[in-house]
């Protein structure tokens, strides 16, 4: 996997983790806050795509995983 795509994985589990954990009708609901986690990696996602630069994609590149066409 390229490094974009695998920063997309990522971002779509984070969102549905924090969505299970902060959803009150979910079985492993734990606190509402977690919706805010939710909205941070969607703001995080806007933000790459207007400035085309991502953080954790960075991160992946310095630890050797190639990048993306």
């Amino acid at each position: 996997m390229s490094s974009w795509q695998i920063v997309r994985v990522v971002a779509g589990f984070f969102i549905l983790l924090s969505l299970l954990l902060g959803v009150p009708g979910s079985p492993l609901f734990i606190n509402q806050w977690w919706l805010a986690f939710t909205a941070f990696v969607g703001i995080n996602l806007l933000q790459s795509g207007f400035s085309k630069w991502c953080l954790m994609e960075s991160i992946l590149r310095k630890f050797g995983v190639r990048a993306g066409c």
